[in-house]
């Protein structure tokens, strides 16, 4: 079986939405699902000022792999971008779309996409805390 064709990109640049929503989008497609990670001003009950992300140098192979694993599970086009570097409240870090025929399928192949790239991109995390501090995510 031929490798699906997917989109996959890790960058520093804004994220565009419409280019990754395209790209998944055909005519015989009803229904459009796409996730946006956005940036909070909060998590854990402490106030968020802004948030670093670092990547392994494999991690769009690794973004790669997991969007042709989805599209060869589901039959469906995928694509997902992640940016990296410094990124302030309400910045978009993750976006990932699926297209499909129907709506129920095309949300569930979404959600597998975003919980199999958390589980699977190497990407980290660094929040920086109201008050000076830091922590780590996900490492």
């Amino acid at each position: 079986m031929p490798e699906p064709e997917v989109l996959a990109l890790v960058t520093d640049a804004p994220l565009d939405r419409a280019a990754i929503e395209a790209f998944v989008c055909s005519r015989q497609d009803g229904a459009l699902v796409t996730f946006e990670g956005v940036i909070r001003d909060h998590d854990h009950g402490a106030a968020v000022t802004a948030l670093d992300y670092s990547a392994h140098p494999d991690a769009e192979r690794f973004l790669r792999e997991t969007c042709a694993e989805v599209a060869r599970e589901t039959g469906l086009r995928v694509a997902a971008a992640h940016r990296v570097g410094a990124l302030g409240i309400g910045d978009v870090a993750l976006v990932a779309s699926v297209a499909a025929p129907h709506r129920a399928e095309a949300f569930a192949a979404c959600a597998l996409l975003v919980d199999r790239i958390k589980e699977r991109t190497p990407i980290w995390k660094r929040q920086h805390l109201d008050g000076g501090a830091t922590e780590w995510v996900n490492l």
